[in-house]
């Protein structure tokens, strides 16, 4: 794969995608390989791209606050 600035992310980075957006699930699946930092890339089953569906906006907020809580110190 050519080279290209995600090679050169240092900083820890968290990508949180909703299941049912296939087509940023798979641009986001993709930058998550090119990164060599700590990384993670939950995605939120059955939600479309703005986590509108009854409880996926604070599945979102949790696995954020996890990942900052525990990654971040």
């Amino acid at each position: 794969m050519a080279e290209t600035v995600l090679d050169e992310i240092q900083a820890p980075t968290l990508f949180i995608v909703g299941g049912a957006d296939t087509q940023v699930l798979e641009i986001n699946r993709a930058a998550h390989e090119q990164l060599s930092c700590e990384k993670e890339l939950p995605v939120v089953a059955g939600a479309g791209h703005l986590c509108e569906g009854k409880g996926e906006l604070e599945e979102v907020a949790d696995v954020a606050a996890d990942w900052f809580a525990a990654t971040l110190r």
